[in-house]
């Protein structure tokens, strides 16, 4: 049954304000108000509409406190209930109302700032509710204006329960929930901090308001200033007994139509509340019962989850990728790795989805992409392909051999990611690219590589070599030395990459020297022609390759005229004549340490000679580049390998190499220093072009 008449509010901004609180009105909430805008201010409490009509998704401006069938308290959210449901019975509350968590004494008292309102609602998101109504009619008001401020010096004890209030101008209810059922004894703190006990507009008002506790009203036209006889005094008024029988425990306060409604200054009227303290008069029970309740709930929890985990296995198992995914994660973690496992969604995320953007090279095992971690971490994922013939086997044991290396002239990986079918390697990147790129690339990506900085790449990659071959527990021979292979960080400090990748691409069960993997113009003679294979062949290759920084030339591009037929031809020529530092690259023009290019080249003629026995060990390159140790010359003769010749024909040979790279078959022929293989390897990690100039 609707009431006969509505109180309509009109505000001076446009909104409007609906009391219809404490009425009994029965039936659905019409459909009316429920669709009125967001900024229209509502009160439905205390009346009786049918439960199934209140709405779901309630808002501070629609107060359905108590608004149901039955008195039932209408809780906003689902996270409410649940909360509710399982919490363990409370036995005291403590409040501090309008104010901050305070503590007096032992005793916390929990705060309660949240602003006010002409019908407003507030569930705290603790075991208590607030609910307010009512308008100050006498101007424009605010929700601060809900909330009362000491404005003077408080002397009484415990001082800080005071200097706030809640004020309401018609009625404010505390609702206390999750209470063990009992007897208790309920504490009112009042002080009047607002009506002023002066000559003043404050002291014009009066405050009359009656007090109910469960409903039955234990003070009728209560004033706080009369009752204590003064302001900014205490009173505290103690109510024993107070039964509690359904866990709920409802404190209100409420504006009888007596006392002072339009004062000078508003809010001088209405209930006001300092703070409230709620403690049982028995003994709460052993918390043997509040264990075995958390217990039951833990243990719900548990097998929650495991039914979840079982379903989502065997969704797996039923499409066939459990065991695959399974069998690569227990063999990465029979390695004992030390670098991470990354999952196909986070390399996704890292390279937007292997964006053709974030492409920096393409490669005989694969692409290349850039990517980017989350924490900011710049990375290189190597996509190994499926041209490369490679399994779980052959990835694993890649994994196994380069998650072991740390050393600062070697390239670092950081993680693998074996799921599904995709095989990806996450290196650290490198900024500035390769060194091949820098040295004789186009113009674009060029390096200016001053003096000093072309004798400390030299050094660090035999440093590098060094390690792969006499310090790291692998012993491992590269096979592919070169400038591609060579990678440059931000400081231009060289890194060694792609060691270990030629065994990937080898059938499985076959011996490492039955399949030569190397670059025309880096390999070693003994390894192009007869398939011999020693840490001796990256020494070769090292040597071109420390030719090729000197010169800034490209080993197999570079023909001063038709009787040269390489770079490492035309050294070995000035070094017979007695001029080799004429091969110092002509853009440093005299900006060189003559002494320290002498040595170097030195050491590169001796790397590259034609006899492996004759070639020092890589740590042997680090001593005499450091001055450490002395150069030994040694002058390499034309016929070292029979002919008479210095040099085939690059044509001849060309021809002898493509025939011996499509069947595999050993060359039995003679060649010298520049002979190598077509490239088998060319899997470089960083590689953009060989259009090299």
């Amino acid at each position: 049954m609707w009431p006969h008449g509505r109180l309509l509010s009109p505000c001076g901004n446009g909104l409007a304000v609906w009391y219809l609180t404490n009425n009994s009105i029965s039936g659905p909430i019409p459909y009316w108000i429920k669709s009125l805008n967001s900024r229209s201010e509502v009160d439905l409490s205390y009346n009786n509409f049918s439960w199934d009509s209140v709405p779901l998704d309630c808002r501070e401006s629609l107060n359905l406190f108590k608004s149901s069938t039955g008195g039932k308290n209408f809780l906003c959210t689902f996270n409410k209930h649940f909360t509710l449901f399982f919490s363990v019975d409370q036995y005291s509350f403590h409040i501090n109302c309008g104010g901050e968590k305070t503590t007096i004494g032992n005793i916390d008292y929990e705060a309660d700032h949240d602003q006010g309102g002409e019908t407003k609602y507030v569930p705290t998101g603790s075991k208590w509710e607030v609910s307010s109504t009512g308008h100050f009619w006498d101007k424009n008001i605010t929700s601060t204006d809900y909330i009362a401020h000491n404005v003077s010096v408080l002397k009484m004890k415990n001082s800080d329960l005071y200097t706030t209030a809640r004020l309401s101008p018609l009625s404010l209810t505390y609702y206390l929930n999750c209470l063990g059922n009992g007897n208790y004894t309920v504490k009112l703190h009042f002080a009047e901090i607002v009506i002023r006990d002066n000559s003043s507009f404050y002291s014009l008002g009066r405050r009359l308001f009656d007090v109910y506790i469960q409903g039955r009203r234990k003070l009728k036209d209560f004033n706080i200033r009369k009752t204590i006889k003064g302001v900014d005094k205490e009173c505290i008024l103690e109510f024993k007994a107070v039964s509690v029988t359904n866990k709920t425990l409802e404190i209100r306060f409420h504006w009888a139509g007596k006392g002072t409604a339009a004062a000078p200054k508003r809010g001088t009227y209405g209930p006001l509340i300092s703070a409230i303290s709620v403690k049982s008069e028995f003994k709460p029970p052993n918390d043997r019962l509040k264990k075995i309740k958390k217990i039951l709930i833990v243990v719900g929890a548990v097998v929650l989850i495991l039914i979840l985990v079982l379903m989502i296995l065997g969704a797996l198992w039923w499409k066939g990728w459990l065991w695959e995914r399974i069998s690569r994660e227990e063999e990465l973690r029979g390695l004992d790795l030390k670098t991470g496992v990354f999952t196909l969604r986070q390399i996704k995320a890292a390279t937007n989805n292997f964006d053709a953007a974030n492409k920096i090279g393409e490669g005989g095992f694969g692409s290349v992409y850039k990517g980017i971690l989350l924490d900011g971490t710049i990375i290189a994922v190597k996509q190994l392909s499926s041209r490369s013939k490679q399994g779980n086997r052959e990835f694993v044991n890649e994994i196994g051999m380069i998650s072991s290396l740390q050393h600062s002239n070697v390239v670092r990986l950081y993680g693998c990611c074996a799921e599904g079918d995709q095989l990806l390697l996450v290196y650290e990147y490198m900024e500035n690219n390769n060194l091949a790129l820098a040295l004789f690339g186009t113009e674009e990506v060029q390096l200016r590589l001053d003096w000093p900085t072309r004798p400390r790449i030299c050094v660090g990659i035999a440093k590098g070599l060094a390690f792969l071959h006499e310090d790291c527990p692998l012993r491992i021979v590269h096979r592919d030395i070169k400038a591609t292979n060579v990678l440059l960080d931000k400081d231009l400090n060289p890194k060694i990459s792609d060691f270990g990748l030629a065994r990937l691409d080898e059938e499985e069960n076959t011996h490492i020297s039955t399949r030569v993997a190397g670059t025309i113009g880096y390999m070693a003679p003994e390894y192009a022609l007869w398939g011999y294979l020693t840490y001796k062949a990256d020494v070769y290759s090292f040597g071109v390759v420390a030719l090729e920084i000197i010169a800034g030339k490209n080993n197999m591009k570079y023909r001063p005229s038709e009787n040269f037929v390489c770079l490492l031809d035309w050294a070995l020529v000035l070094q017979q004549k007695g001029n080799p530092l004429d091969l110092v690259d002509p853009k440093l023009g005299t900006k060189f340490d003559k002494e320290e290019a002498m040595r170097i080249i030195k050491v590169a003629l001796l790397c590259t000679n034609p006899s492996p026995a004759l070639r020092p060990t890589m740590s042997e390159v680090v001593n005499m580049l450091e001055g450490r140790n002395d150069v030994h010359e040694i002058i390499s003769e034309p016929s070292s390998y029979g002919d008479g010749m210095r040099f085939k024909s690059l044509t001849e040979f060309d021809q002898v190499i493509l025939q011996r790279s499509e069947n595999t078959s050993i060359i039995q022929s003679s060649g010298s220093a520049c002979i190598g293989s077509s490239s088998t390897s060319a899997h470089d990690l960083y590689e953009k072009s060989s259009n090299f100039s």
